[in-house]
């Protein structure tokens, strides 16, 4: 459905016609005017009044009614296309969840769909109306505005996340080493699924973002796009490589964890077993001599000695004592 549809005019909103059309018609003839409207996960229906009117390529208009798309930047002949993965990070859960925002922009135009609940456009909308220095750059501050909102919430996300892997370092690397809970793999698990989930909105990014901000000359200019925006996107490359950098380390962090822990799985698994081994011998030993003085054969002269009973008893007791001293010393015990 239309969440929003406004005219704006020198960066103030302005009341307009009705109609898209002569909307848009009215913001082109004025030469400092922009429509922009935004979407929340419109149906076909919906759409195609808006593709009509702003002659959307069909190729990105099916991007934008499926969803589910990398971050991108395409190029066609009357305008531009952006996706864009806005995240949110679920305090209760702490899990990252991810929507999408696509931006279509071309002369004198903004059509912006949003899918999903973590897209900041409400925000993003609501603070260029309160600074008409900058939306009156027209489509381009739009652009940026959202993905400067979008790459800001990166950080914040990254910063959550590094503060639930330190937690969960510190419970694998706590003298117990995680043994108080028989979940901290499928733990450690479930935060590599976040921060995969994470990479997959940022590391695409990078592309479309170092693109927009001309940080490689030999790259041909974007249309629709005021070059004097491009230090302005840089800014928010900068951002977006800080993030990926994050990622990657925790990314790096979680998989020396998950070694860590199985490490430490092992070597306590080891100690069990030779803990059972060792008892395993203790028992043996008793276990051997009541066997060779139940046989019940005729010819054992120790059986028909007095002190046989109590002697065997004894050495039982000493035997044991000895190999319980031996595996003490070697840790086995």
């Amino acid at each position: 459905m239309i969440v929003d549809c406004a005219i704006y005019r020198d960066g103030r909103r302005t009341e307009g016609p009705g109609d898209l059309s002569d909307a848009l018609d009215q913001a082109r003839a004025e030469g400092d005017a922009f429509v922009w409207i935004g979407l929340h996960e419109p149906t076909e229906n919906e759409f195609e009044r808006v593709t009509q009117e702003f002659g959307l390529h069909p190729l990105a208009v099916e991007d934008a009614l499926k969803a589910h798309q990398r971050p991108k930047l395409e190029i066609y002949d009357d305008s531009l296309f952006m996706v864009l993965k806005p995240v949110v990070y679920e305090q209760d859960s702490d899990t990252v969840s991810s929507g999408e925002v696509m931006i279509f922009m071309g002369d004198s135009f903004v059509v912006t769909v949003r899918h999903g609940e973590g897209a900041p456009l409400g925000v993003v909308r609501h603070r260029l109306e309160a600074e008409p220095d900058v939306l009156k750059h027209g489509p381009t501050a739009v652009l940026y505005s959202i993905a400067d909102a979008s790459v800001d919430h990166y950080l914040e996300v990254a910063d959550e996340l590094q503060a639930d892997l330190e937690v969960l370092e510190a419970e694998v690397f706590s003298p117990e080493g995680g043994s108080s809970s028989r979940n901290t793999a499928s733990r450690i698990y479930r935060f590599k699924r976040q921060i995969l989930e994470f990479r997959r909105a940022t590391g695409p990014l990078a592309l479309p973002v170092a693109r927009l901000s001309g940080v490689n000359p030999l790259s041909p200019s974007v249309p629709f796009v005021d070059e004097t925006a491009q230090p302005f996107f840089r800014d928010v490359n900068d951002h977006l490589t800080r993030v990926n950098e994050s990622v990657e380390g925790l990314d790096r962090l979680v998989s020396d964890i998950l070694s860590a822990h199985l490490a430490q799985m092992s070597v306590r698994q080891n100690d069990d077993m030779r803990k059972i081994s060792a008892w395993a011998a203790m028992a043996a030993v008793p276990t051997m001599i009541a066997g060779i003085y139940g046989m019940n054969f005729d010819h054992m002269p120790e059986l028909h000695w007095p002190w046989t009973y109590p002697a065997v008893i004894l050495l039982m007791a000493v035997l044991e004592i000895v190999l319980y001293r031996m595996f003490k010393r070697r840790g086995w015990l």
